[in-house]
């Protein structure tokens, strides 16, 4: 087994792993935060909930992490030895007749989607850390103690229009890099051609609505913070 993940194969069928596991955090991240946009009480109560329950701290949280890391660290692997490989293919044909301009440079989308969780971390997960393990504050409430404070948190990130504007250039970025990855995914993981097809038409459909989705709620908050 060890040595299926190291061969080529292997290692773009544990990418295709970590990727569909990255998907999932993500579609579970829009569905807490877009509560946000219609009910501040319901955000500030999924957000303590996920903030402060044993097993999404102390094991999803980690595994999080790790697969954020795998999946990049991978990526640029993978990136170089594509790379590596293409040297002596485009010395004979044209690669870029066979393939499509994303499916070439994954890798900037990668860096720019890399910049944006960066930043995300800075906003939000290291002030987190800070407030919980740091200070030992694990209420979840606003320093005058009246009410939880995600929801101001969130809303308060978003009044920078260059903050917002970051965002909304990350996610673009990120719905390009999930247009060609999902396809990328199924095939690694083996899916038949029937199948395929329908997975491509819902992997479509969750590359364009999930980060448009994200970018309503930061011009949602943009636009409506007091």
């Amino acid at each position: 087994m060890s040595g299926f993940f190291k061969s080529s194969i292997g290692r773009k069928y544990a990418m295709a792993l970590s990727a569909f596991f990255l998907m999932f955090f993500l579609l579970q991240h829009f569905a807490i935060n877009i509560l946000s946009v219609f009910s501040p009480n319901a955000f500030n109560e999924a957000s303590h909930f996920m903030g402060t329950f044993w097993a999404v701290q102390y094991v999803l949280q980690p595994v999080l992490i790790f697969g954020v890391i795998y999946h990049f660290v991978m990526g640029f692997i993978l990136e170089a030895k594509n790379r590596s490989a293409r040297v002596k293919k485009y010395a004979k044909n044209n690669g870029a007749a066979n393939s499509s301009w994303m499916s070439r440079n994954m890798i900037y989308s990668g860096l720019c989607i890399l910049a944006f969780l960066v930043l995300h971390f800075i906003d939000f997960w290291i002030p987190e850390i800070n407030t919980k393990y740091i200070q030992g504050d694990m209420s979840g409430l606003l320093g005058n103690g009246e009410g939880f404070r995600y929801y101001e948190e969130l809303a308060h990130k978003f009044e920078s229009p260059l903050r917002v504007g970051a965002y909304v250039i990350a996610f673009v970025f990120l719905s390009l890099h999930l247009m060609h990855g999902f396809s990328s995914a199924f095939q690694s993981a083996g899916a038949t051609s029937m199948r395929k097809e329908k997975l491509q038409l819902f992997g479509k459909a969750y590359s364009i609505l999930i980060p448009l989705g994200f970018i309503f709620i930061a011009l949602f908050h943009h636009f409506n913070h007091h």
